[in-house]
């Protein structure tokens, strides 16, 4: 996947080649200049790999590494926009809570994670984008043990990305409810945001195969846990409802501001068991995620929803994000 990186401004960047030296998470960083965001000639992406920057086609993992192995390990998706990374502190915080969860030690703290984080990102010269924030169990045998693996392993990668068309954002999306169901706390808790996604990934498809753009995820009850990599929730007589953390729907960050921008507004939003039915009869449908950001649903298995076009609080819930998301944040240059 030899994909050359962009800039906000359209310019191609100039990346830096692999430093040598100490292969450990907390070896020392040295700085990118920034002014290479103008630089004329194409190169591959930087990828941080336990503390040191390798162009994307050097930038590997063992095949005993047991989160290609098992899905053992967790992540974060994270946001930044004009140079600046968006609630990082939650992210983090998140990071670490679901590697707690797994008996997983990242072996780096947390400022020291900010720090390569910032780096990558100033490595590929990039101030609008993503970052995909990955701490694996390590390298260990074929065995199931994770014992086996004697060093976790931190990857970090920043990338431009659009998960949706603009166009979208105003016309909205359509749904449809999968049958794969939402694997439920006592089975895999969806509060770890693990490398095990094939849940996730076998709704998906079913999405794909039904022409959808996205799928509701059901749990064992019966009512809407949360969509495929979204948050969901449902706008009826001018009240916000979403499903609980405990139906199954991820303690999301883009999911915590909607509530803060429901509060600034006046609207009441309410954590509620929702059924497909709910979500038929709503009068607008929003879904919120850091890849999708806050995004309108105009259909859902075949039913229109409302007028069938975003309704005037989501319109205004996604102006008042998009202003929130560059009003703050962790600087990335000084």
């Amino acid at each position: 996947m030899a994909n050359t990186t962009s800039s906000g401004d359209g310019d191609t960047l100039v990346l830096d080649e692999p430093q040598s030296g100490d292969a450990s998470p907390n070896a020392a960083v040295k700085p990118a200049n920034e002014s290479r965001t103008s630089a004329p000639a194409a190169k591959q992406s930087t990828i941080y790999i336990d503390g040191q920057f390798l162009p994307e086609s050097e930038a590997k993992v063992s095949v005993f590494d047991h989160g290609l192995l098992y899905g053992d390990g967790v992540f974060e998706g994270i946001r930044f926009y004009n140079g600046r990374v968006f609630r990082l502190e939650e992210h983090h915080d998140r990071l670490w809570d679901s590697a707690r969860s797994i008996c997983l030690e990242i072996p780096m703290s947390k400022e020291e994670m900010t720090e390569a984080l910032l780096e990558t990102i100033r490595q590929n010269g990039l101030r609008d984008g993503y970052i995909r924030q990955i701490v694996t169990r390590g390298v260990g045998n074929l065995g199931l043990n994770p014992t086996q693996c004697k060093r976790p392993s931190v990857i970090i990668i920043a990338a431009t990305i659009a998960l949706y068309p603009e166009e979208v954002y105003r016309s909205g999306l359509t749904i449809i409810t999968c049958a794969t169901r939402r694997a439920g706390a006592a089975v895999l808790n969806p509060a770890v945001k693990s490398l095990n996604y094939l849940n996730n990934v076998m709704a998906r498809i079913e999405a794909n195969l039904a022409g959808a753009d996205e799928a509701l995820m059901l749990n064992d009850a019966g009512n809407v846990a949360e969509c495929t990599a979204d948050n969901v929730f449902i706008i009826k007589k001018g009240q916000i409802f979403t499903p609980p953390i405990s139906a199954g729907a991820l303690r999301g960050i883009t999911r915590a501001v909607v509530f803060e921008i429901a509060a600034e507004l006046g609207i009441k939003i309410t954590e509620t068991d929702i059924t497909r039915h709910d979500v038929f009869v709503a009068d607008e449908c929003l879904l919120t995620g850091t890849a999708a950001e806050v995004i309108p649903v105009i259909k859902a298995d075949g039913r229109v929803i409302g007028t069938g076009k975003p309704g005037p609080i989501s319109t205004r819930m996604i102006a008042r994000f998009r202003e929130i998301v560059r009003e703050g944040g962790t600087l990335i240059y000084s």
